[in-house]
């Protein structure tokens, strides 16, 4: 009997779950096209001159434990000190008879997770947290302030139709003003009034002044099962090199398991034949079209491409002018070799040259357009060549392709982050730089505004189709942290393999509460058996 195939759309973790899934649990073969010339799409890491840049930043943190032992499967976490932790005497929870990372790459590090905003060259804890200090930089009048508007928001509250309400009942409009409103409006190019409430409920999702005060709460009286917000986790799971060699090593196995990946493949013509999708045409960079047949097809291309390849006559007028209107922000990081930091450690974690010790840094000063700064030698000190003399920095923008940021020439673009680098006080002068670099990435965040209102003609059009599954973030048009990307592709193959054709558990992955909770309920069952 001849193997049914599964034709899969892009290589990012979403693209490659779906294709290990099969492989591992069917007897379909995938074959995954990639527009790009890599693996991984924007999880990759990219490679500069010995020092490597995670694209966006991608903490390996779960509430699904499929999607941890998928990781842990392909890089097994470490069960000896990484080289940072062995100089400066820092103890981890290792894992037994885990791997030695001085010995070996193929390696998950245990990471701490250290995020913070600056706001006028003062440090805050990310998400806020009800400390001493967070009160002292805030200043006695902006407290004062902070505390009368908490004490509104919990008193009456606001009707949740866009993104600023959302922000406003959860924490109260001053700081909502401080620490929301410009950072937001950084990342989207528009005002939260404008924004959907959705992207709150996905990313934000039951964060709040109560919940940081049952976090802080819950450090002095934990127990040993204390659930935790995502973003509040404290570690996490992070590989030696990158988010990239991840992903890079799925793509191998998927390769050894007979799985084909097709690199610098575009999609660009889809073929319906009742009800289904039959074939779909892709261009290589040399221009030569190939024709796919497959049983099964899997998206995660981005749903305006998608639309745009089956195409107006096909889908009708009102879903083709939906879809190809929806928005996106892309994203643009000037990675910079540094020889230190003008900002100081003040904290009490030890770090190699005592840098300040965070993975993130977001920039709420409304003065910049500059929206997150990465600090490499803490994601990982293997990601940074020389990383006890420099630190490895990415500058990350939030830009539309075509407008000014985007266009600008990339000596211009960098002598800029580089001038508001040193103007939120983090380097002292351009002497600090050694080397630069910069990187563009198209439609890295699908957003909540425009058109976006209507989507779910779009979506149920898109659900019509019996052996059509979209995944991933594109694939959904939905901000998925990368676990949830992966959890789609789950779900998608459960119901290739089941033969059910029911779309709505795969559209429900990170919006029903049951989904929050799963980690909650794979604890409990564990115990049962």
């Amino acid at each position: 009997m001849e193997k049914k195939i599964a034709i899969i759309i892009g290589a990012g973790p979403a693209g490659l779950t779906a294709a290990y899934e099969l492989l591992t649990k069917s007897n379909i073969k995938p074959i995954i096209l990639e527009s790009e010339e890599f693996v991984g799409g924007i999880s990759r890491t990219a490679t500069y001159k010995g020092n490597r840049m995670d694209i966006g930043g991608h903490r390996f943190f779960s509430k699904d434990d499929r999607v941890t032992a998928l990781w842990t499967k392909m890089l097994p976490v470490q069960g000896a000190p990484s080289f940072d932790d062995k100089k400066l005497g820092r103890e981890k929870q290792l894992s037994e008879n885990g791997p030695d990372p001085e010995k070996t790459d193929e390696v998950m590090l245990v990471r701490d997770r250290v995020s913070r905003i600056i706001w006028r060259k003062r440090f805050f804890d990310y998400p806020i947290s009800l400390k001493a200090s967070t009160f002292i930089n805030m200043g006695f009048f902006n407290t004062v302030k902070a505390g009368f508007g908490y004490i509104g928001c919990c008193l009456k509250k606001r009707p949740e139709t866009n993104l600023e309400n959302f922000y406003i009942n959860r924490f109260g409009k001053p700081l909502y003003s401080m620490f929301f409103e410009d950072y937001t409006e950084k990342l989207w190019g528009v005002h939260p009034s404008n924004i959907s409430a959705d992207w709150g409920a996905q990313r934000v999702k039951g964060l709040s002044i109560m919940k940081a005060l049952k976090n802080a709460f819950g450090k002095i009286f934990k127990g040993k099962n204390r659930e935790v917000e995502t973003s509040l986790i404290e570690q996490f799971i992070y590989p030696k090199k990158g988010p990239g060699q991840l992903y890079e090593k799925m793509a191998d196995e998927i390769k050894k398991l007979g799985g084909e990946i097709i690199l610098n493949s575009t999609v660009n013509s889809v073929e319906i034949n009742g009800g289904k999708i039959s074939s779909l045409k892709a261009i290589d960079k040399d221009g030569k079209i190939t024709e796919y047949k497959g049983d099964y097809f899997i998206s995660s291309m981005p749903i305006k491409d998608l639309i745009e390849a089956i195409g107006k006559e096909a889908c009708g007028e009102q879903v083709y002018k939906i879809a190809t209107e929806l928005p996106y922000r892309d994203f643009m990081t000037v990675g910079l070799l540094l020889n230190g930091l003008k900002v100081k450690n003040k904290t009490k974690m030890k770090t190699l040259g005592d840098i300040v010790p965070d993975c993130w840094i977001y920039v709420q000063d409304r003065d910049v357009r500059l929206g997150r700064i990465q600090i490499f030698n803490n994601w990982s000190p293997y990601m940074v060549q020389n990383p006890e003399e420099n630190v490895w920095v990415g500058l990350e923008y939030f830009c539309t392709e075509g407008d000014s940021m985007w266009n600008a020439k990339d000596k211009d673009f960098t002598k800029k982050a580089i001038d508001e680098l040193i103007s939120v006080g983090v380097i002292e002068n351009e002497s600090a730089v050694i080397d630069s670099t910069l990187i563009r990435v198209k439609k890295a965040y699908p957003a909540y505004f425009g058109s976006y209102a209507q989507f779910d003609t779009v979506k149920e059009y898109l659900s019509s189709f019996e052996n059509l599954y979209c995944v991933g973030r594109n694939g959904q048009h939905r901000y998925n942290n990368m676990d949830h990307s992966m959890v789609t592709s789950m779900v998608a193959c459960e119901n290739i393999i089941n033969g059910d054709s029911d779309k709505t558990a795969l559209w429900s992955v990170n919006t029903e509460k049951s989904y929050h909770e799963t980690k909650e309920e794979n604890q409990q069952s564990e115990k049962e058996e």
